[in-house]
């Protein structure tokens, strides 16, 4: 078996460090789109829930008027 002199294990681990970087590259150029989605996200889910708390009043009022109408 042939080792490895240290210029060619430096060339290798540089080879590597580069393919690493590549890759976490690649995840990472993808989060400020991603961040831009889950803010748009985030606005529907407020606004979501602003209209559910609407709903529940009127729906509790609804509840209310019926049981008015009964007695």
């Amino acid at each position: 078996m042939q080792s490895l002199s240290d210029d060619e294990r430096k060339l290798v681990f540089g080879e590597v460090l580069a393919n690493e970087l590549k890759i976490i590259h690649e995840y990472v150029k993808d989060i400020p789109d991603i961040n831009r989605r889950l803010v748009r996200v985030e606005t529907g889910v407020y606004e979501l829930k602003s209209d559910m708390k609407a709903v529940k009043a009127a729906i509790t009022d609804q509840g209310r008027q019926i049981k008015a109408l009964s007695w």
